[in-house]
């Protein structure tokens, strides 16, 4: 709920406020602090994440969170604040700081946590074990992940969106094989899946704000290449288990229009099985 509409000179207060606010929360916390690949922070003149990359990062255009950080009359939401929030890794006081210099009544309780996930596509997420499993929605966000996924590829709370962990992610970035041929595949898809929906504007922001925080997605966006993979191979080197080697399958759910479940299965004549099985067995000890 909105709090009560300030005065001029209220308004210009929580301004000042909350664009010091952001920046001084901006300037704590660095590209390693949030898992982004070493690369990114080339030639930065300002300590910290820039504004672009809060907003990627969190999953909110770069123009909104800039006239956020502005103090600008716009509309705001819980969910985009506790995104928000989590990248700038700020604690419950700083969090309901955030809300009231935004124009918002702190929430007396927590939010639930992820998306709710129907109980037919969870049980085949959670019973995939001991192989990688998850679900993404049509703009590529994670929307349920298994523990095998998180251990093999790295994927953490803040890791909301795979085309931003591909691109920004150190961990994910540094284990996966092929890099550059898996990038070229990786932008293809997402363009293919953009012109499936046409009417939809976030195709269009995500890939503005990945060509600005990312100049080796920018250089292949211009290439207009285009895939579409329904199935293949990936292979990670992982500190841990050493090199696996997956095949993995897209399923299409009926019940969860522009959703997709994407299972992995160990590579034949590799040994991931046997790899895969001691990583987890020393991931849960």
């Amino acid at each position: 709920m909105e709090i009560t509409r300030l005065s001029a000179e209220g308004r210009s207060r929580r301004t000042a406020e909350i664009r010091e606010f952001l920046r001084s929360r901006r300037a704590r916390v660095s590209p390693a602090d949030v898992g982004m690949a070493v690369g990114v922070a080339r030639s930065r003149r300002t300590p910290g994440l820039r504004r672009e990359e809060v907003a990627v990062l969190a999953g909110v255009g770069v123009s909104w969170y800039t006239w956020l950080e502005q103090g600008r009359e716009i509309n705001v939401s819980a969910d985009v604040l506790d995104a928000i929030a989590r990248v700038l890794r700020l604690d419950a006081a700083e969090r309901e700081h955030l809300y009231l210099l935004a124009g918002l009544n702190p929430p007396q309780a927590s939010p639930a946590a992820g998306r709710v996930v129907p109980d037919g596509p969870r049980q085949v997420i959670d019973s995939w074990l001991p192989h990688p499993a998850y679900l993404i929605d049509r703009h590529w966000n994670l929307v349920a992940v298994n523990r095998a996924a998180e251990v093999v590829f790295g994927y953490r709370e803040h890791d909301y969106n795979c085309l931003v962990t591909f691109f920004t992610g150190a961990r994910y970035r540094s284990s996966l094989c092929h890099w550059r041929d898996a990038a070229q595949a990786i932008v293809g898809q997402f363009r293919a899946d953009a012109a499936r929906y046409p009417d939809d504007a976030e195709f269009g922001r995500i890939a503005a704000d990945m060509c600005a925080v990312s100049p080796e997605f920018a250089e292949i966006w211009k290439e207009h290449s285009v895939r579409n993979a329904t199935s293949g191979t990936k292979t990670v080197a992982h500190p841990e288990a050493g090199e696996l080697s997956f095949t993995y399958t897209t399923l299409t759910l009926p019940e969860m229009p522009g959703h997709r479940l994407m299972l992995h299965t160990p590579a034949a004549g590799t040994d991931t099985q046997e790899r895969l099985a001691a990583l987890l067995g020393s991931a849960v000890a």
